[in-house]
């Protein structure tokens, strides 16, 4: 299996009359062009894109090509599950939902410390192991977001887990939060298989600053930006899919094209990315990946991941001797659809379910002082 996989969690939405609801036409030209070029795996979850991604699976790939030209992986998540009798409730809906007929691959999801409790209180990995021995699912693991400590203490525990699904980036890869690196070694040391999510950490690898831009340039000049970080995502050893939410046919294009003959990245390129991290990390406010698990909850509707992503562009244009940006005209038109920042009751729905553990509520305080003076 080639080492791209296709993220079904930012794919192109609609405008106009139909806003909010996913492109499909453009997603079925996306899904074409990645399967004639050799690529097979395929990515959802039940939350993905306002509960619509999964419909999406069987309108633009399962009702069109046979069972065997692709791989399908979905995800059970803690938050959904309120009895034993949800799991298999939220099971049988996936499966009419995709019309996968079976899972190729089905993760636990967004496995950490606060929700690892509730998956063990309601036998959630026994449950899977169950689904694999039925056929129903052809492998079993988890996707986590926590430290390698838990990890470790998780693959003891569950060993007939068979793979791990890591946030895995060159500007996490020595995070004290995220710990790319060590989460990554522990599973190597259980013998799990890996596979990635974030290589592009939701677009922040993809649109970098100047200086880290010309290291990679004057290195290889062809080499889209987006492409370090997929290799550098792929190149480990035991990493067996990169996963990349692809939002359009240009990034399906360009994605296939960076992985499609893989050649692993060499330690001097490996060092060029830390180089380049160093640069990046100074220049971030808010490390958001723009996943907008936080969004479903916000009792205020505030565009979160929006605003950090505005917020981002904003303190990288040195507002010192600019004052004002046209971010400030796009923060509003935002906030026609949903809260400012200022709007935020402090309920911290949106902490308790961030993969990054960000403390969402603090920038959101930073966001409104930027944005709200105006």
């Amino acid at each position: 299996m080639k080492k791209l996989g296709f993220g079904l969690m930012r794919l192109p939405m609609r405008e106009g009359a139909q806003a909010g609801t996913v492109d499909l036409e453009q997603v079925m030209q996306m899904v074409d062009l990645f399967l004639e070029r050799g690529f097979t795996y395929f990515d959802t979850a039940w939350m993905y894109c306002g509960f619509s991604s999964e419909n999406a699976v069987k309108t633009v790939l399962t009702d069109r090509y046979p069972r065997d030209r692709f791989t399908l992986a979905t995800k059970l998540h803690a938050g959904f599950v309120k009895s034993l009798e949800d799991r298999d409730r939220i099971f049988s809906e996936q499966l009419a939902k995709t019309g996968a007929g079976y899972f190729d691959y089905y993760l636990l999801h967004g496995v950490e410390a606060s929700l690892l409790q509730k998956y063990e209180a309601f036998d959630c990995f026994h449950w899977l192991f169950e689904k694999k021995a039925s056929g129903a699912v052809k492998h079993v693991g988890i996707s986590f977001h926590d430290s390698a400590a838990l990890l470790d203490e998780i693959l003891t525990k569950y060993p007939q887990l068979e793979f791990v699904q890591l946030q895995l980036n060159y500007l996490d890869w020595e995070s004290p939060w995220i710990q790319s690196r060590a989460c990554y070694e522990t599973a190597v040391r259980h013998g799990k298989q890996v596979i990635v999510m974030e290589p592009v950490k939701g677009g922040s690898l993809a649109k970098i600053p100047a200086e880290a831009e010309r290291l990679f340039r004057a290195r290889d000049p062809q080499m889209p930006v987006p492409g370090w970080a997929l290799r550098f995502a792929a190149s480990p050893d035991h990493v067996m899919v990169v996963l990349s939410g692809m939002s359009s046919l240009q990034q399906v294009r360009e994605n296939t094209e960076c992985l499609d003959t893989l050649a692993p990245l060499t330690a001097e390129e490996r060092q060029l990315c830390f180089d380049a991290a160093k640069i990046i990390n100074a220049q971030i406010a808010v490390p958001c990946t723009g996943c907008a698990y936080c969004t479903e909850g916000c009792p205020a509707k505030i565009p979160i991941p929006q605003y950090f992503s505005l917020y981002n562009e904003d303190m990288r244009e040195q507002l010192e001797t600019k004052g004002w940006t046209i971010n400030f005209t796009n923060y509003r038109k935002l906030a026609a659809g949903g809260g400012k920042a200022r709007d935020c009751i402090g309920c911290g729905a949106c902490e308790a379910i961030c993969p990054q553990h960000l403390p969402v509520r603090t920038y959101l305080k930073s966001v409104a002082k930027h944005y709200d003076r105006w």
